[in-house]
């Protein structure tokens, strides 16, 4: 009997409501089984929700606030993806998702939540690899490299305006046009540097220039960006996307967990180098359609960290990556709080919702809880009530059935994962990272020829050709001086000489001692050798002045 069949079957001693509500999860097809229909206080474990493989890439939202079981909904959703031979790829933000590498730990809860939900229960671990933002924490190092990360999304991680996100847009239309690639940070301060420089003005003259202002805000927030430790996420080898559309050699997908712990408090770092990932595959995969399972199921937790303070061009990237990346068979499951989180243009394009419980504690809580309710299609549930009502590991749940359609709005009690419910023991995940293929690929970090050495060499270049012109005119001058100086010393000479044997004297030795000590004393007292004096600061002046010091003349 088929699982359509069953659920049918044990639906006719349902309710009418309860009725609909199973025939709209009655699935002929592979798909996911989420847990048992919650109705009037009581769980159906004969009446399955479940989720239709084939539109895991219509894209879906997980919800709900702290606490509520949104993590555990994540794991138990990608063991069954695995499972299926679907790739996942998940960011652990609190170091706890990496137990679905390995069995869970059976238990007094897990017998009592299997047996409420009709699961059969079995331990099971699921292949992973596990990564790290520029090998911050645990995990392979992921890095990118500034030119692929963009003007838009490092826009955003630098926290910059809609004017400085244009200039920013400048600098990388120049490197790019110049063949100045941009590999980590220091290539990026070298290029916005030297378009401010005198020699690099000009360049940019033409389409629009960048204000030394500008530049300089855009300078700072990349020093500041450095300073939180953020220069390792950038640089190379870059992370290869199509790393995380392998399956395990059991046929099984792989599960690809980004540890983010270690850099939990740079929220919007890690949440844009998440929108990279997603660019990039949607950049690099050819379109396929609607296939009867995805190639790729992307996890986006912490969803609200992504869209707050971003900019129009950000938020229209998100949107349209949302919207067309279906076609290339991947699913976008965002995790957060509230569905209010998200912006409408993107929850639209959300088709398969779990919504766990919502607390109302104060007026903003009231309003949350309503905006959400509205959000639902027509239900016979007051959801209003029931999601404040909603236990740990409960939520209500409309997905899209085989042919589309919204399913009916079913509150829930979920399935327990298969694999351990907290944190893989440091040790096995450390060997998990050594012993993994492409740790030789991505441990070392590459540092190239790039934007920041060649701007260097030709600033160097140009720095030496100017020092060896200017010595050169130096040169030139102080020969000329030289000569100069020599010819007027030498006719002072030859004149005093001329008035001395004019004026005639003694015997001839006594005669040229007082001729020679007549002429060194009026050379030194003359203007022109006090003029040579002054000039110690020049060589010339300071070789004169050493050698007319002396008893003897210079000999030419």
């Amino acid at each position: 009997m088929s699982d359509s069949e069953s659920t049918a079957e044990n639906a006719g001693v349902l309710p009418e409501p309860a009725r609909e509500i199973a025939a709209g999860y009655a699935v002929s097809g592979a798909a996911l089984d989420l847990g048992a229909l919650l109705w009037d206080g009581i769980c159906l474990p004969d009446v399955q929700i479940r989720i239709p493989l084939a539109m895991l890439n219509r894209h879906g939202l997980v919800a709900g606030a702290t606490g509520t079981g949104k993590t555990k909904t994540l794991q138990l959703i990608a063991e069954q993806l695995s499972a299926n031979g679907v790739p996942v790829f998940l960011a652990d933000i609190k170091g706890d998702v990496s137990g679905i590498a390995a069995p869970g730990t059976p238990g007094d809860r897990v017998a009592e939540r299997a047996g409420q939900v009709g699961q059969e229960w079995q331990a099971e671990g699921f292949p992973c690899e596990f990564y790290a933002l520029g090998g911050i924490g645990p995990g392979i190092p992921l890095r990118a490299t500034v030119t692929s990360f963009g003007p838009v999304l490092l826009s955003k991680v630098l926290e910059l305006n809609q004017t400085q996100e244009q200039s920013l847009g400048l600098i990388f239309h120049y490197a790019d046009s110049k063949g100045l690639e941009s590999v980590d940070l220091k290539d990026l301060r070298a290029v916005v540097a030297f378009l401010v420089s005198d020699t690099g003005k000009a360049e940019l003259k033409g389409i629009g220039g960048l204000s030394t202002a500008t530049a300089g805000v855009i300078l700072r927030s990349i020093t500041a960006f450095e300073q939180q430790g953020a220069g390792d996420f950038f640089g190379e080898p870059e992370f290869d996307t199509a790393e995380l559309l392998r399956q395990a050699p059991d046929g099984r997908g792989l599960v690809s967990v980004l540890e983010l712990a270690a850099v939990q408090d740079k929220p919007q770092l890690f949440s844009t180098f998440l929108m990279w990932l997603l660019a990039d595959l949607f950049h690099d995969l050819p379109e396929v359609g609607d296939l009867d399972r995805p190639k790729l199921v992307f996890f986006f937790d912490e969803a609200h960290l992504l869209f707050d303070g971003a900019s129009k061009a950000f938020l229209e990237s998100i949107t349209r990556t949302v919207r067309l990346i279906r076609s290339k068979g991947i699913g976008i499951f965002f995790v957060t709080q509230t569905p209010r989180d998200v912006p409408a243009e993107v929850l639209a394009q959300l088709g398969n919702r779990v919504q766990h419980a919502l607390r109302a504690f104060t007026p903003d809580d009231a309003k949350a809880l309503r905006s959400t309710v509205k959000t639902f299609p027509n239900s016979p549930y007051d959801l209003e009530e029931l999601l404040t009502r909603l236990g740990i590991g409960e939520a209500v749940i409309t997905v899209l059935s085989e042919n589309g359609a919204p399913t009916p709005v079913a509150a829930t009690r979920l399935r327990a994962p298969r694999s351990l419910m907290g944190p893989c023991p440091a040790a096995e995940l450390d060997a998990a990272v050594k012993g993994s293929p492409l740790y030789g690929s991505y441990a070392q970090a590459v540092d190239r020829e790039s934007a920041y050495e060649k701007l260097g060499a030709g600033q160097e270049a140009e720095r030496r050709a100017a020092e060896a012109k200017t010595a050169a005119t130096a040169a030139k001058a102080a020969r000329a001086a030289e000569a100069a100086d020599r010819a007027a010393v030498e006719e002072a000479v030859r004149g005093e000489r001329v008035r001395g044997r004019a004026g005639g004297g003694g015997g001839a030795g006594g005669k040229a001692a007082e001729e020679d000590a007549s002429l060194v004393e009026q050379v030194v007292r003359s203007g022109m050798f006090r003029s040579l004096a002054r000039s110690v600061g020049t060589q010339l002046g300071r070789e004169i002045s050493r050698s007319l010091f002396g008893t003897a003349r210079r000999r030419r």
